[in-house]
């Protein structure tokens, strides 16, 4: 009968994270498809005011590795609590600010406690769930991105018509609700050991990542070179301190850093789908800032009633074939961007469809493969180093389509493309689905290789 009960209160348990994720999507991605009116209203470039999409990229990143590490010393649902309710303070600090940079600073408050979600939504399918069925749970997670994804720009297009965009900062307090949900569902776990934590490993971490990101975004190469003197300090010190913020046998692990370096990539190309479909919607496709949400919500709604399927996938038939779906997809979504840039509204959206499914089966596969390389000892910051590096790619990839945006470019690379309007776009798709190309032949000859080493093995 208990356990029973403990099935029961963890399938809440999954529902609960399911509308914090949808919460948290939404406040993630609602602000892309206001970003040229904000850009307008405060004669600023698309770059400079891409840093309230950056900048919380950049503090989510750093967070969701910090967390990650206070998990392995402190209770989930404390941890949570302080995250939510600092997630709400910084809705409202923005949802009063007057200049863009008191709504920045909302932005980054917002960030400092969402950094809380990601961390926990790695590790809640880990410590209460089975290898076996994590597929499933961490599809259901992506349930829950997805719905946000499609929920974000409607809600987002619903405020702006008859408000100020400022009031997109108020649909995040909703997620206040789910405090006292987890406060009850999330069962007591045993006594943590309480391990000093690291601050000045921690600083340099942060210091390497913020650095990487203002240099890249900046084209500045003096704070990648600080980025690299940063990192090369936090690596010694992570060797000599007693309680080191990370444990550096965690970066002997080959299968788990493979698998961070392939998802940084991937992530990088995928944060295309969110970050510059509003803006080649807008600029291309004349769409309006009301109606950007809507021709987006068909994608992500796909997404959302095929997450689920995606996770069962990956548990009954592995993560390989998921993975394999996912980037035939993506380059099927990239391949008809870049190549009919000029084609009606309606098929963009039936073109994103291909990419949002392929996006959200590929998170799924790489969070279940990566999580399945670390040990529950590990398990805490491996995961949140995974969601860091997500993070940052996803940072490091906006800063850099808005720099070729802001430059533009006159020339096809697509000798499908015939569409004059929107070249730099059609480029930047091209571009994309010819990695993905390269991905997959990587990948199977990967596979390839690995199914060779196990025959010779078992001979």
């Amino acid at each position: 009968m208990q356990m029973e009960q403990s099935q029961q209160n963890k399938q809440v348990l999954v529902r609960i994270l399911m509308l914090t994720l949808t919460i948290s999507s939404m406040s993630a991605l609602m602000f892309n498809i206001v970003l040229p009116e904000i850009s307008k209203e405060y004669d600023l470039t698309i770059s400079q005011v891409s840093w309230l999409s950056t900048a919380y990229g950049l503090i989510y990143a750093i967070g969701t590795v910090t967390y990650g590490k206070l998990a392995d010393s402190y209770k989930l649902k404390n941890i949570l609590t302080f995250g939510l309710l600092v997630f709400a303070v910084g809705s409202l600090l923005g949802l009063v600010s007057q200049t863009f940079w008191m709504a920045l600073a909302g932005r980054c408050l917002q960030a400092v406690g969402a950094a809380a979600i990601p961390a926990t939504a790695m590790l809640i399918p880990v410590r209460y769930f089975p290898p076996e069925s994590r597929g499933s749970v961490l599809g259901m997670t992506a349930v829950g991105l997805a719905i946000g994804g499609a929920l974000g720009p409607v809600v987002a297009a619903l405020i702006v018509s008859f408000a100020h965009w400022r009031w997109l900062f108020a649909v995040p307090l909703l997620i206040l609700i789910t405090v006292p949900l987890y406060r009850k569902y999330l069962e007591d776990e045993q006594q943590l050991s309480r391990r000093a934590f690291d601050w000045v490993g921690g600083g340099l971490l942060a210091i390497s990542v913020a650095s990487l990101l203002f240099g890249v975004t900046n084209a500045s190469w003096w704070f990648v070179l600080g980025s690299l003197v940063a990192l090369a300090l936090f690596i010694a010190r992570i060797r000599i301190a007693a309680e080191p913020f990370v444990t550096p046998i965690v970066f002997t692990n080959r299968s788990y850093i493979g698998g961070i370096v392939m998802a940084f990539l991937i992530n990088g190309m995928g944060v295309s789908l969110y970050y510059l479909s509003p803006l080649f919607l807008a600029q291309v496709q004349g769409i309006s800032t009301n109606w950007i949400g809507f021709v987006m919500v068909p994608a992500a709604l796909a997404s959302a009633f095929f997450s689920r399927m995606g996770g069962k996938l990956a548990d009954a038939k592995g993560n390989a074939y998921l993975f394999y779906m996912a980037s035939i997809l993506l380059l099927t979504c990239f391949g008809l961007l870049s190549s009919f840039t000029g084609i009606s509204v309606i098929g963009i959206a039936l073109f994103l469809i291909f990419g949002n499914v392929g996006q959200s089966f590929m998170q799924i596969t790489m969070a279940n493969s990566i999580s399945r390389t670390l040990s529950k000892e590990q398990a805490g910051v491996g995961m949140g180093i995974f969601s860091m590096m997500n993070f940052i790619s996803m940072g490091i990839a906006s800063a850099i389509y808005s720099k070729v945006i802001d430059i533009g470019s006159q020339t096809t690379w697509n000798p499908v493309n015939s569409y004059a309007n929107g070249v730099i776009f059609s480029n930047i798709y091209f571009v994309l689905a010819l990695v993905h190309v390269g991905i997959l032949l990587f990948f199977y000859m990967r596979q390839g290789r690995d199914k060779k080493v196990g025959v010779q093995a078992e001979a």
